[in-house]
């Protein structure tokens, strides 16, 4: 793998199957490491956040999650990317996670999409035996509170913990258990809430097209929106002075 800078992130840059190989690997050592999956809302955040940028680019690997970075990649550098998508990752995660025996963790998200992800492994990963769970408040954790969900991860015997809290406070959580959860972690923001049928998944030409925020906006036009019209008319501008500074120099 090869980073390549994007805006204010560098891009680790492969083949999807050297993604899932490689966080595979880390889950199996038990390895202390984070896996973010960035895209346009998380570039444009790193941007404004310096703070953020480095809670990002010190993770083990990031991953071109959306559609608009892997076009990106191409313009800029000229390479052909594959697209690392949480709803790709997420189930061939799951059948890796079951191949090898290995044990999972979920923080973040409600206990209704818990209750739904608890149901659905059940269902379609029956041989994942060793699955735990756990919503956090709506708060931050007292100090006594962080010390007992780490114990409480790593006693587990997770190999790898999906987190579920969205960007950017799952980025910041996964750069602060860093060296202190011994297992690879992985943000996957409102992929599993997808993936579990809690909210439903864009049609396959609108995420091949790199519509599927549109589809997004339309389920949650109050929460979404002034993300939507601030991050990607900010990537849009931060993106073609980066094509024009690049070609400034090749001149």
């Amino acid at each position: 793998m090869q980073k390549k800078t994007i805006i204010s992130l560098n891009i680790d840059t492969g083949s999807y199957q050297s993604f899932l190989q490689k966080i595979i690997e880390f889950s199996k050592a038990r390895m202390s490491s984070y896996i973010c999956l960035a895209n346009v809302h998380m570039t444009t955040e790193a941007y404004l956040n310096k703070k953020f940028a480095e809670n990002v680019n010190n993770a083990n690997i990031i991953a071109p999650d959306g559609l608009p970075l892997v076009k990106s990649l191409r313009l800029l550098y000229g390479i052909k990317q594959d697209r690392v998508a949480g709803l790709d990752i997420l189930p061939d995660l799951l059948k890796e996670i079951e191949r090898n025996e290995l044990g999972v963790y979920i923080y973040g998200t409600t206990n209704e999409v818990m209750n739904a992800t608890d149901k659905y492994l059940g269902l379609n990963y029956p041989n994942i035996s060793n699955k735990h769970y756990y919503s956090p408040p709506f708060r931050s954790l007292t100090n006594n509170e962080e010390t007992h969900i780490i114990e409480q991860i790593n006693s587990s015997g997770a190999h790898i913990v999906f987190v579920v809290l969205g960007c950017p406070k799952q980025e910041k959580w996964m750069s602060s258990m860093y060296g202190k959860i011994n297992a690879c972690m992985i943000g996957i923001g409102g992929a599993l809430t997808v993936f579990v049928g809690k909210r439903k998944k864009a049609p396959r030409w609108m995420r091949n097209s790199g519509l599927e925020w549109v589809y997004r906006l339309v389920q949650e036009p109050r929460r979404l929106f002034m993300r939507y019209a601030i991050s990607n008319s900010l990537y849009i501008l931060l993106f073609s002075l980066e094509i024009i500074k690049n070609k400034w120099y090749k001149k």
